[in-house]
């Protein structure tokens, strides 16, 4: 397939819990201080009621939903270590705004004192036993997690998982009879409704700002753009509640104070405010901490399809032209092909189908179809709907996980490279010999938060042992921590040619 093709036609997986991503120019937000933050959000609400016309009303609406979610909306500080020795490994805030400073100077890295932490983000309580919901790059890289409540009160909190592929992580603080919100049903929600946005941006704690719902369904770019997620789920609420940074990982609720989102991200030109704001939806939030509490890993359905966004003129232009076909602009998935063991083929779907539903949900793009099946798990049933030669057809697909499994997983049915982040493909042996290397791998697809990006390593460093043994093929690593519980030594070369000992708990 030509080049262009492949930059402008990011066929999306789509099964895989939704990988759908428009091409968006956001931005998170641009801050320099400790209290940076890096801006994604939550769930969406249900039930929700529309504020009357008189000021009035509009007023105790907006009062009640406030006394209601000030006090369950917490501040989150991320402390973590800096490297000083190589430009490679930025720091938690410089990975989201860049090394510069609040004047717009180059920052120097350096080791950032114990006592302070390296960015500052917003979580919310949904149980009075002490679960939070934040952002992934909230908690990305900590090595230690503070929850500061609006009353003040400081905790230490336990990072029970994060899912980089909706921006979702779970923490837990030990503490009974906490305020906290209820989750709403975010499919509920409609363009033009008041929505408040709770969180503490700029480090002003506890801050309350109003808006209306701007849209639903927003793809935007960042999560495989900025957040390295693999198989990315957006479909954001835009509001224009004022957000800024700090705000990460805040309420966005309804006039009833139900959660309906967990703020996330901006658009803007300047890193701070400009009236574009994305949450992520309530129920698809919900879904992840779930499967998070009860199997320990976020469980991913794939309908199993490639597709192309009709709605995306650029795409299907391109299309055409490469693949000398005459699709037409419109509504709905085009699907071009099928990943292995799809669920989407076996149901009867083939290639020039045009999926237009998913269950009851329309699919107009790759945002909708990424939130239709981003809420389903491996075995689920859904019923899709789609056109071939103009007529419409009904069929029932069954989704499966990326290994074409039909079950739910815990963390004991994870191989190893899942568990710790990463695959290892062998050193060529003339590379072994021109650097004095006796053994060595290649690091390659290290996940994003996982055990092994958290020591520092990426893409192609070399890992030259693992427990005092030497490694020299993925096989050398998986019988080296197969059924393996307890620290991790792993000695590992840079970019630069530096080699480095660090070392993480076998999860």
């Amino acid at each position: 397939m030509k080049s262009t093709l492949k930059k402008l036609l990011p066929f999306a997986v789509v099964g895989v819990m939704s990988g759908a991503t428009t091409v968006g120019a956001l931005q998170y937000f641009n801050h320099d201080s400790n209290n940076g933050d890096q801006s994604y959000f939550t769930k969406s609400a249900s039930n929700v009621s529309f504020a009357g016309m008189n000021t009035g009303a509009v007023g105790e609406d907006f009062v009640k939903a406030a006394k209601t979610t000030v006090p369950a909306v917490v501040t989150i500080k991320n402390y973590q270590s800096r490297s000083t020795s190589r430009a490679s490994e930025q720091d938690l805030f410089d990975f989201f705004f860049g090394p510069q400073n609040g004047r717009g100077q180059q920052k120097q890295q350096q080791q950032a004192p114990d006592n302070m932490p390296s960015g500052m983000g917003s979580g919310v309580i949904i149980s009075p036993d002490g679960y939070i919901i934040s952002n992934n790059h909230v908690v990305a890289g900590a090595n230690k997690l503070e929850v500061v409540l609006s009353n003040k009160k400081s905790y230490i909190a336990t990072l029970i998982g994060t899912d980089p592929n909706t921006d979702i992580s779970l923490l837990k603080i030990e503490e009974k009879g906490l305020p906290y919100l209820n989750f709403a049903n975010s499919d509920n929600i409609d363009v033009g409704q008041w929505v408040l946005a709770v969180g503490n941006p700029l480090g002003l704690n506890s801050t309350v700002t109003a808006g209306i719902v701007s849209a639903k369904g927003r793809g935007i770019g960042i999560l495989s753009s900025q957040g390295k997620a693999a198989n990315p789920i957006e479909s954001f609420i835009q509001t224009d509640a004022a957000i800024n940074p700090g705000n990460s990982g805040g309420a966005l609720v309804n006039t009833n104070g139900e959660l309906i989102g967990i703020n996330s991200a901006i658009q803007s030109t300047t890193g701070y405010y400009q009236g574009y704001g994305f949450a992520v939806p309530s129920n698809l939030a919900r879904k992840i901490v779930e499967d998070i509490k009860k199997f320990g890993i976020v469980q991913r359905g794939f309908l199993g399809v490639t597709t192309i966004d009709l709605s995306n003129d650029q795409l299907v232009a391109s299309y055409n032209k490469d693949q000398k076909a005459n699709i037409k602009v419109g509504s709905g998935m085009y699907v071009t092909g099928f990943g292995e063991n799809s669920g989407a083929e076996d149901a009867g779907i083939k290639k020039g189908d045009i999926i237009t539903k998913i269950d009851t949900y329309t699919i107009t793009d790759f945002a909708d179809l990424s939130a239709a099946i981003g809420s389903k798990r491996p075995g689920d049933k859904v019923q899709v709907t789609y056109l071939r030669n103009g007529k419409e057809n009904v069929t029932t697909a069954t989704l499966r996980d990326q290994k074409g499994g039909t079950s739910t997983r815990t963390k004991a049915d994870l191989s190893v490279s899942e568990k710790i982040g990463a695959e290892f493909k062998p050193l060529d042996e003339r590379f072994k010999t021109d650097y004095g290397l006796n053994s060595g791998v290649i690091a390659n697809n290290v996940t994003e938060g996982g055990e092994i990006a958290k020591i520092g390593i990426v893409d192609n460093y070399i890992v030259i042992e693992i427990n005092g043994k030497p490694v020299n093929s993925q096989k050398d690593v998986e019988k080296i921590l197969d059924k393996y519980s307890g620290n991790v030594q792993v000695k590992f070369v840079d970019a630069y040619g530096q080699i480095y000992t660090r070392g993480f708990k076998m999860p």
